[in-house]
């Protein structure tokens, strides 16, 4: 018995494991018969199969590149450029990937790069540098996202996303292409800083205008005010020499005196009996 059963576990455990699969959940699988798909819609863990009669592949799940080398493309101008770009791709309907490439992921890729390629060369070839650089980028990778998409389902792939890395000139155009846009910059660059020189020039005429005209209502109103307190002077002056001449002329007088000799260094040659100083010997400017 124990010779017999030596024999048939191993036996049993053959059988058993070429009955059997598993499936990651990173992967997906079809089950043949004889060449032909049985069944594709596996979920992750263990299935079953008939040994010799079924046959099983599995495929990668995950998120997949095309990282293919650099092309070169024509714009609209008839220049050239180098072009770098990547394609991220996963399998999403796995009988129609194998019916379609033989479920060879490079045959795959280069199916969905030819597409992704004639679509960037005939969108480049519809604008010019400017545009497929800066401008109008955004809207060539939309419309190249979405033929590649439609090519993709045809493939039974799932297009994930479509980029550009790089945009380079050949060595050749590069330096006279930089030239011209450098030069075209710079003109940009002038045409601002002329209407910025204008700007500023209107800006400081008006600004001298406005602090003309508020300097000469302050000269105005001014002169308005000093005229009206040397009106307002000479009104007091009037009834105070009105009320009593001889004190007023005194007054004034001695103003006089304290203008003259402000300073001790001041000096005065006049007659000693002249009228200037009729005040000197006598309050009441009366000679003794």
């Amino acid at each position: 018995m124990f010779r017999l059963l030596s024999v048939l576990l191993p036996v049993a455990l053959v059988i058993f494991f070429s009955t059997v699969f598993t499936v990651d959940e990173r992967e997906l699988a079809i089950k043949f018969k004889f060449g032909e798909i049985v069944e594709s819609d596996y979920q992750p863990g263990i299935h079953f199969k008939i040994p010799f009669v079924n046959n099983i592949r599995k495929f990668d799940k995950r998120i997949l590149t095309i990282d293919a080398k650099p092309e070169s493309f024509f714009t609209g101008e008839k220049k050239d450029l180098i072009v770098d770009s990547f394609v991220k791709w996963r399998i999403d309907n796995v009988e129609e990937y194998y019916k379609t490439t033989g479920g060879d992921e490079m045959r795959a890729g280069s199916l969905l790069y030819q597409t992704i390629k004639k679509s960037l060369r005939d969108e480049f070839g519809k604008r010019t540098i400017q545009e497929v650089v800066a401008g109008d980028r955004a809207e060539v990778m939309g419309i190249v996202t979405q033929q590649a998409r439609d090519k993709a389902e045809s493939l039974g792939i799932a297009l994930v996303d479509v980029r550009i890395k790089r945009i380079d000139l050949p060595p050749s155009v590069s330096n006279s292409v930089y030239s011209r846009m450098r030069a075209e910059r710079e003109r940009v660059a002038r045409d601002f800083r002329s209407k910025g020189a204008e700007s500023a020039e209107r800006i400081r005429a008006d600004a001298d205008r406005q602090s003309k005209v508020v300097l000469a209502e302050a000269y105005r109103d001014s002169e308005i005010v000093r005229g009206e307190g040397d009106a307002k002077a000479a009104e007091i002056y009037a009834k105070a020499y009105g009320r009593n001449p001889e004190f007023y002329r005194f007054y004034r007088s001695m103003d006089a005196y304290r203008a003259t000799f402000a300073d001790k260094s001041d000096m005065i040659l006049i007659e000693p009996d002249s009228e200037f100083f009729r005040y000197f010997g006598s309050s009441t400017g009366k000679s003794k």
